[in-house]
């Protein structure tokens, strides 16, 4: 479910079962982009790629469609946020490949090229000119100023700009003097906490061209912390206790401080002015001035260690030291200037970048080896795999995915893995590190005593009993020489009949209808019941019992689901009538997007019925009353709106030619000792669905997030 960036999937009715190859299409190119051979998926279209703020994919682990439907009601916030709905093909490895497991990762650069000396490693002169930072700069030294980011540069980037409608209220630095090749340097950087009102600033620093420290400063957000975010920013609830300093006393004290020719420099600069509420006109920023492919940017502590040979933001130490970054971004830049784009080129960061992390995965791999970690029979079981897993790819990249789950998944290093005891503990850790990764999967599990074959076995049974009651009506009393011919007729015209059967056991008959789709019995309640029908004026109902007390309520909520918003069910067409007899019938209806003609799955013949899937929920609407009523090829039409549009339509049909018993109730008695455990799982289901919702509110705009039930066969 996209909040701002848009997810094409054109897929409807039968089609609306996916591959596991085609969910994996999806999630590299939300991932990686054009990067490594990364393409649009072939059965969906995202929408400004570059613009995603990260991919977030929810594993419900031992959880499948069945589930989905059987708690349907429960996943109250699942069903209305996540548009977009489909099955996938069953496929045990799916999420093995996801993470890589048995992936062989092969560089552009062979082993030999990787270990060669340092001489070796340095890029020919042709190689140079391909090279994204002489592309950008050219080879010769230039001035301060020629780095500097240009107005348009810095509006791409989201820096804050005077006069622009959101920065209003932010503070200029009135630094408007001409800059010059001398002018000074200073290094900024802010850590920020995660506040009612978003990102605040809690330190700042400032240091000047010698690497002095002129500022280092902690701040006391106006808004409530909601997160510290201490093992990122170093900030704890005890330290900002004391604080006075208010963000408005910063932005002075800063004012004050910078020459009228002052050029800031930091790393992603941008999120810090946002940060301070400031304007300041000339800034170089380390994170674009080293220039990469793709857009993609390296890392603070990757260029410091690369470049100026220093270790930053070592992990023995409790969060970000802003001084300490902001004179490496400041060092980086100098460096920059004085050798040259040539020089810094000759550096050959992407190799460098390369070898860190391949060193870094075989490193993960020894230490892991011994500890015999937990890896799941899935994972071992996996086929060689031709491509590099694009976990393998992120990584490269500079980027570490996030896995957190109770299950060790990941025994590679190429995420970054954190295994909790419960649902509770991985959503307190998600909410915290999500929005500080840009792919990040995220395992709640039900728990073993939830997946015996036994439980498993009896909600499948439950499942397929209510369905089958659900595509059930009855309907009666008939006089004793009524026509069946007639009824099964008039019936009919509310869609596709499954069986069709006299009821005598009654003091008069009365007929029992399985209908093939839940629009069709739902039709048949709404439009036949106190009609008249084969000379009998008649009640149509659905059989009452204890699972089906809440089918009002059910259906209600079918009818509401956003993945049957602007979709309805016409009924009562003819078998003949082809797709393109209908397209051409329906093409006076406005806004009409889609046509879909069920057919039987088995012998392929279309059905008397069919689905209108419009671009506007109120077109869908308006063609509804223009629909009843109407007649094609001498048919009389009956509509409503859609209750199982999309894949359901499809799940449907498969139970009910599944093996097993179906219809009726004979079931219910056999399963009573199911009883509690179903309680105790609809309890768990309603709590997993309430994670769902903290964890999507708490995702920024702009991301992709993915919800699978994998199921356990």
């Amino acid at each position: 479910q996209e909040k701002s960036s848009r997810l094409s999937a054109a897929l409807f009715g039968e089609d609306c079962e996916i591959s596991h190859d085609q969910l994996y299409e999806l999630l590299k190119y939300a991932a990686l982009g054009r990067c490594h051979n990364a393409t649009q998926p072939s059965w969906c279209r995202i929408y400004h790629q570059s613009h995603l703020a990260g991919v977030v994919v929810i594993v419900l682990q031992e959880m499948s469609q069945l589930h989905f439907y059987k708690f349907y009601l429960q996943f109250k916030h699942l069903r209305k946020v996540f548009r977009h709905r489909f099955t996938l093909t069953p496929s045990a490895n799916f999420l093995a490949s996801l993470y890589g497991e048995g992936a062989n990762l092969k560089p552009q650069n062979t082993a030999q090229g990787l270990t060669s000396t340092s001489s070796e490693c340095i890029p020919k002169s042709s190689d140079l000119q391909c090279d994204p930072i002489i592309r950008k700069y050219g080879e010769k030294k230039r001035g301060l100023t020629s780095y500097t980011l240009t107005l348009e540069e810095q509006k791409k980037n989201d820096y804050p700009i005077k006069g622009s409608p959101g920065c209003k209220g932010y503070i200029y630095t009135e630094c408007d003097q001409q800059r010059t090749d001398s002018s000074p340097l200073f290094g900024l950087d802010c850590e920020m906490c995660l506040t009612a009102k978003g990102n605040e600033v809690t330190r700042v620093s400032l240091v000047d061209a010698q690497g002095q420290c002129l500022l280092n400063e902690l701040v006391k957000p106006e808004s409530t912390v909601v997160n510290y975010r201490t093992r990122f920013s170093g900030i704890t609830k005890k330290m900002l206790l004391p604080v006075k300093t208010r963000l408005p006393d910063i932005q002075t004290r800063l004012k004050k401080m910078l020459p009228h020719d002052a050029v800031l420099v930091g790393h992603s600069l941008n999120a810090d002015l946002q940060a301070l509420e400031m304007i300041h006109p000339s800034v170089i920023d380390t994170s674009l001035l080293f220039a990469r492919n793709e857009g993609r940017r390296f890392k603070l502590k990757f260029l410091a260690k690369a470049v100026l040979g220093k270790e930053i933001q070592c992990e023995q130490k409790l969060g970000h030291d802003p001084a300490e970054d902001a004179r490496a971004a400041l060092e980086l830049a100098q460096f920059f200037i004085e050798q040259g784009p040539a020089k810094v080129a000759e550096l050959n960061l992407e190799m460098l970048l390369t070898t860190e992390k391949l060193a870094e995965v075989s490193q993960n791999k020894a230490a892991l080896q011994p500890q015999g970690c937990r890896v799941q029979k899935q994972l071992n079981e996996l086929p060689h795999l031709s491509q590099p897993c694009f976990l393998d790819c992120l990584q490269v990249t500079g980027q570490k995915p996030l896995l957190l789950g109770r299950q060790e998944l990941d025994s590679s290093g190429r995420c970054q893995s954190n295994l909790s005891t419960s649902n509770k503990q991985i959503l307190q850790r998600a909410l915290e590190d999500v929005p500080l990764s840009t792919f990040s999967i995220i395992q709640f599990s039900l728990g073993p005593e939830y997946i015996t074959s036994h439980l498993l076995a009896g909600l499948c049974e439950k499942v397929r009993s209510k369905l089958t009651d659900m595509l059930t009506i009855y309907a009666g009393p008939f006089e004793e020489s009524f026509c069946l011919k007639s009824v099964k007729k008039e019936f009919g015209r509310c869609g596709p009949i499954q069986s069709l059967t006299v009821v005598t056991e009654t003091y008069q008959p009365y007929v029992c209808i399985q209908y093939e789709v839940l629009e069709a019995a739902q039709l048949a309640v709404e439009s036949l019941n106190g009609a008249e029908v084969a000379g009998s004026c008649i009640k149509v109902q659905r059989p009452v019992t204890a699972a089906m007390l809440d089918c009002d309520v059910l259906i209600k909520e079918l009818e509401l689901d956003v993945e049957n918003e602007s979709v309805i069910y016409v009924a009562g067409l003819k078998k003949s009538l082809t797709e393109t007899d209908l397209q051409e019938e329906f093409s006076q209806l406005k806004d009409l997007e889609t046509l879909f003609l069920p057919k039987d799955l088995q012998t392929g013949k279309h059905r008397n019925c069919c689905f209108l899937k419009f671009q506007k929920s109120q077109s869908a609407v308006d063609a509804l009353e223009v629909i009843n009523g109407w007649t094609v090829k001498g048919s009389k039409l009956r509509s409503r709106n859609a209750l199982a549009s999309g894949h359901l339509w499809r799940w449907i049909w498969q139970m009910n030619h599944s093996n097993g018993k179906q219809g009726g109730n004979i079931l219910y008695a056999k399963m009573e000792q199911l009883s509690d455990s179903e309680q105790d799982l609809r309890k768990k289901v309603k709590k997993l669905d309430q994670h769902i919702k903290k964890l999507y509110r708490s995702l920024q705009n702009n991301t992709l997030c993915v919800v699978l039930f994998p199921g356990v066969n």
